[in-house]
């Protein structure tokens, strides 16, 4: 399939950019911004949706307090953003303003898309900013967030932000030309990947995760990010974010950067945000036969298939479900406590209520509430 052919149908456009293409020297690099905007504004001229999830705030607000070095701590890094995202607003607004265009502010934290209520709440706004024509910019609520609730890069949130509004398309601008198979860093050898059909072992080792002086995430981020966004069905590419009109080439097919092909058999919304949402309060251990239903044929979890319980959770909560060896291959919401579970364990869904006194379910974990995160071959989605 060419490139043309995979972006034919593409019209909900997620555009990432990190700190390394926004700053310079100076803060905030203006002229690439005003350039972004202006490719962005085009492809808006062109029908296309955008969402723009972007970095910045912290760097803009260290420049303009005027402290120069690294930020010490986590409360350095909140009181820089604070001051930042105010001005990162402005020049953006600035920017599209003169193409006629709105923007909105959406500022997230992990738990905001952690709860499903509000993952929906953020959902039916996001939903509607689009359908209004505003270019939404989202950042992660740095002011606030703290490890528990960090998305830990920008990499990340776009995953996550790209099943909230069921993107068609991620583009992760950066500062290089894409993916390398070396580090170009390292190695004057190294050659461009243009294509990635899957992500194998290789593909991940030939990504670093070495950040840049302002940024997050290294390459291996956005590989990572990669990985969670074709697994929902999404193309992702990897693309230099400093060329001009740079959006409008990869809309028009032209070899730019590194396109990551969708897995043909992927995740629905629901689904996705179990899978790559929520963090696993436990693990269940499962047998082969429960490994090889729950894989091949997509049958729910019973207590017959577990074999053993790590962790302390309650009903509801995600766990993990690994294979005899230890291998993950499923998360799901369970039915049952992990107490409950080490008593039924083992057992037929018939033994439940003699030994609980009460059979609320009879699986612990039913497959409408269980996303796998292996292919039937054994390759990881994750």
């Amino acid at each position: 399939m060419t490139r043309k052919e995979t972006l034919a149908n593409v019209r909900k456009i997620l555009v990432k950019v990190g700190s390394a293409v926004l700053t310079g020297e100076d803060g905030l690099d203006l002229n690439i911004i005003e350039q972004l905007v202006a490719d962005i504004a085009a492809l808006r001229e062109r029908d296309y949706q955008i969402v723009l999830v972007s970095s910045g705030a912290i760097a803009s607000g260290k420049h303009r307090l005027g402290i120069p070095g690294k930020l010490k701590n986590i409360p350095q890094k909140q009181a820089a953003a604070a001051v930042g995202q105010g001005r990162l607003m402005r020049v953006y607004s600035n920017a599209f303003g003169k193409h006629g265009l709105f923007v909105g502010q959406v500022l997230l934290t992990m738990s905001d898309i952690t709860d499903r209520k509000r993952f929906l709440n953020i959902r039916n706004t996001l939903f509607t900013l689009l359908e209004w024509g505003v270019i939404t910019i989202i950042n992660e609520n740095d002011t606030v967030a703290v490890d528990e609730i960090k998305f830990g890069d920008n990499d990340h949130l776009a995953a996550m932000v790209a099943n909230v509004i069921e993107a068609h398309l991620v583009i992760n601008l950066t500062s290089t030309e894409g993916l390398y198979d070396h580090n170009p860093a390292d190695s004057k050898k190294a050659k461009l990947i243009p294509l990635v059909t899957e992500i194998t072992p290789e593909i991940e080792a030939a990504a670093t995760d070495e950040g840049t002086p302002v940024g997050m995430g290294g390459m291996k981020s956005k590989v990572l990010a990669a990985k969670k966004v074709t697994a929902f069905g999404i193309p992702y590419i990897i693309g230099p974010g400093r060329r001009q009109g740079v959006l409008q080439e990869i809309m028009d097919g032209k070899e730019t950067g590194t396109l990551f092909l969708p897995m043909s058999d992927h995740l629905n919304s629901r689904k996705y945000w179990i899978a790559f949402t929520l963090r696993a309060r436990g693990r269940l251990f499962i047998d082969e036969g429960a490994t090889a239903a729950i894989v091949a044929d997509g049958k729910s979890l019973l207590p017959s298939g577990v074999t053993q319980v790590e962790g302390d959770f309650v009903s509801g909560d995600p766990v993990t479900c690994v294979d005899p060896s230890g291998n993950p291959i499923a998360k799901g919401l369970v039915n049952y406590s992990a107490e409950e579970i080490r008593k039924i364990m083992g057992l037929k869904t018939g033994k439940i209520e003699q030994i609980l006194g009460y059979k609320d379910y009879d699986e612990v974990i039913h497959r409408d509430n269980l996303a796998v995160t292996i292919q039937p071959d054994g390759k990881s989605k994750t």
